[in-house]
């Protein structure tokens, strides 16, 4: 049953309502942040249903992720019951899918076609390198990989390629992409961005199916139409040339993924690709204060690529923005944890505080500071700092060069990064070790394992010679961990090499805080942090991520760190003013993520990669015109630990979240505790673990 439609234009305010209301014709709808868009979309839907101006089957509704597709299916759903189901709301993937399923035979598959993930991409174009001769060590297959997906994103055949090949790499991949397309049409198999590059093939090459489904979709809604890359972009246009009835939603001050091919100037340009259509500009703002959001107005505002707008909200004039200098980043995340305990003192729920950074590698010294205050935390978009892969294979070389009999160690690094050394020649090396009764390390006595197994007494020779700083130096040189990375030569490598060479900040602040530290003494330390336990969604917790993970989501309480040159805005975008703009966007959303309380913060000196630099205060800052307080005294430390206490292998403890357990082994300064079902290490003296 459709609820009445007075009772839905009730709850808009009147730019709201002009957007449902308009019904015929192209629709430009600028949703600033917190302004209601997905509330105006599902009530468009439902509006046209209850006005019988379409059928449920005659709406096609896209968005970005299956998360906010099923938001919308259910905010629908709400609206008009079981008819939402009838409807297509989904991933513009997902709307693929449904073209191949109603269209294969004409597009040259099989009724059964798969569809490839993209590691199965990858094994696909390992093996056609290795038929082709070509070293993967010279040409990335996950550089190949990517090339072929911005390609198909580009509408552009392995044929078409050869025109725009200029060097080696280029020639590599357009002979890749040739023989990738034969092979996954010969086994009747589609990739990920098969699914809308062939069906816009398909509308091009047979215009009378592009006209069935031109006629069957009456409206079309798209939301988030900043983000949408070339093949996204003429597939709806495509789609709605027949009725014209488009409404696409977005806000260009929000764009900040062009670095995976969106293109925001497709909301920039919708007037001029769809003459006489209608604009409506969504200000009015029901998440942040008025100091946030006039804060958010001022930075935006010296973008030039941009539609005029200006934020406002009902809300209270709130507290205002936070803008604090710290000496560095220790005492910033000293600041955050401090911050946060006040904040628990006024019973704020931890789900409502979010810690926002440029980078990854920025969240390190934010979590050890968070895990020694004993705060539970989520890292969204991302893993735990140690739980990285190339931070995990980064401590698995340290493991091994301590300790040769560290098997795990060993069979995580042998062929990482690849060496050539398969599955076979370890499993012979394993029976070699049961034979002799030795480690595996120790069993190694020919081929491609022997110069693995040199490599590592290189490196324990070279460990004996330099401060812990100087051998993940060298690691990551002799190994080829970071060299590998750089060859893959993408935007996920750069942000690997950014986190091995963070590594170096670790271990330099371990030999500034204990002076020279034996490796022994650091892979201790280390697993400390390193054990990191993660909590069920029903925990209060509090958030960390990249701003690029933020985008759609709020907090009461935010903390926005890192603002200096070279971080935000990121170093990569400084030359270019369309990327310094980007950078700008992306500033513009974390600041529009805070509902109530909003943190800036900034050091005067940053160690980074190993090397402690003085920094300089963000541009953006300065357009801000926020007037920061420079904290130079020493922030209360979050490590509550009782340095004089003393315990006994066998003793029995408790501890606050695991319950009663007994300390099993002793170590400097670590407890190794069994619980009833898990063995966790603490610092001596931590405050959630006491005698019984």
């Amino acid at each position: 049953m459709i609820i009445k439609g007075d009772d839905m234009l009730k709850k808009l305010n009147q730019a709201q309502k002009e957007a449902v209301l308009y019904t015929e014709g192209p629709l430009l709808v600028i949703a600033g942040a917190g302004s209601g868009k997905t509330k105006v979309l599902t009530t468009k839907i439902a509006y046209l249903l209850q006005q019988a101006k379409a059928q449920p089957n005659e709406i096609l509704a896209i968005t970005f992720t299956n998360k906010a597709a099923k938001e919308m299916q259910e905010r629908v759903q709400d609206l008009v019951n079981e008819k939402a189901l009838q409807m297509q709301i989904s991933t513009f993937h997902a709307f693929g899918v449904r073209i191949f399923k109603e269209n294969y035979l004409e597009m040259g598959y099989g009724k059964n076609f798969t569809i490839l993930d993209a590691n199965d991409s990858l094994t696909l174009i390992r093996k056609i390198l290795k038929e082709l001769n070509i070293d993967p060590k010279m040409y990335s297959p996950k550089a190949i990989r990517n090339a072929i997906s911005s390609c198909k994103n580009n509408l552009i055949t392995a044929e078409e390629y050869q025109k725009f090949v200029t060097n080696p790499f280029e020639e590599t991949v357009q002979k890749v992409y040739q023989k990738y397309q034969t092979k996954i049409k010969t086994s009747n198999s589609v990739d990920f961005d098969d699914l809308l590059f062939e069906p816009i093939k398909l509308f091009q090459n047979q215009p009378q199916i592009l006209k069935k489904y031109q006629q069957l979709f009456k409206y079309i809604l798209v939301d988030e139409y900043q983000d949408t890359n070339e093949a996204q972009y003429l597939l709806i246009k495509k789609l709605s040339a027949y009725y014209k009835n488009i409404c696409v939603v977005g806000d260009e001050s929000q764009a900040i993924y062009g670095f995976r091919g969106a293109n925001y100037k497709n909301i920039l340009n919708f007037e001029k690709d769809f003459p006489n259509s209608k604009v409506v500009i969504l200000e009015k703002n029901y998440r942040s204060t008025k100091n946030i959001l006039n804060t958010a107005n001022k930075i935006i505002k010296n973008n030039l690529n941009r539609k005029e707008k200006n934020l406002w909200t009902d809300n209270d004039k709130g507290e205002e923005v936070v803008v604090n200098c710290l000496p560095n980043e220790r005492y910033e995340a000293n600041y955050i944890v401090d911050k946060i305990e006040q904040l628990q003192k006024e019973a704020v729920n931890l789900n409502e505080i979010a810690i926002l950074y440029r980078t990854n590698a920025q969240s390190r010294a934010i979590e050890e500071a968070i895990l020694q205050k004993g705060y539970p935390y989520r890292i969204v978009g991302s893993i735990y700092f140690y739980n990285r892969k190339e931070i995990k294979d980064l401590i698995a070389y340290l493991k091994l060069i301590y300790n040769q009999h560290d098997n795990l160690a060993l069979l995580r690094v042998i062929n990482e990064p690849k060496r050539g050394i398969g599955q076979k020649t370890i499993q012979e090396i394993e029976t070699k070790a049961i034979q002799k009764k030795t480690s595996l390390f120790y069993a190694i006595d020919e081929g491609k394992t022997l110069v693995f197994k040199n490599l590592i007494i290189e490196l324990q020779k070279i460990a004996n010679d330099v401060n812990l700083t100087e051998l993940i130096e060298q690691i990551l040189s002799k190994t080829n961990l970071r060299q590998s990375l750089k060859i893959e030569n993408s935007a996920m490598a750069e942000i690997k090499i950014e986190n091995l060479e963070e590594f170096k900040t670790i271990t330099k602040e371990f030999e500034e805080k204990y002076g020279i530290i034996s490796l022994e003494d650091f892979l201790a330390e280390i697993s400390l942090v390193s054990d990191v336990t993660e909590y069920g969604e029903e925990t209060p917790q509090i958030t960390l991520m990249t701003i690029h993970a933020a985008k759609g989501l709020e907090f009461q309480h935010v903390f926005l760190v890192g603002m200096e040159e070279g971080l935000m805005p990121h170093n990569n975008s400084l030359a270019e003013p369309e990327e310094l703009e980007e950078e700008r966007r992306l500033c513009y959303v974390a600041i529009t993520r805070a509902k109530q309380q909003l943190y800036i913060l900034y050091t005067q000196n940053r160690t980074i990669f190993g090397h402690q630099k003085p920094t300089i205060v963000s541009r953006f800052i300065d357009e801000m015109a926020l007037k920061a307080k420079k904290i130079t005294t020493k922030v209360k430390s979050a490590n509550n630990i009782d340095h004089k206490a003393t315990y006994q292998v066998g003793e029995k403890v408790i501890s606050q979240k695991y319950g009663p357990g007994i300390i099993v082994e002793i170590s400097d300064k670590v407890l190794t505790i069994a619980f009833k079902h898990e063995i966790k290490k603490f610092i001596k003296g931590h405050k959630s673990i006491q005698k019984l």
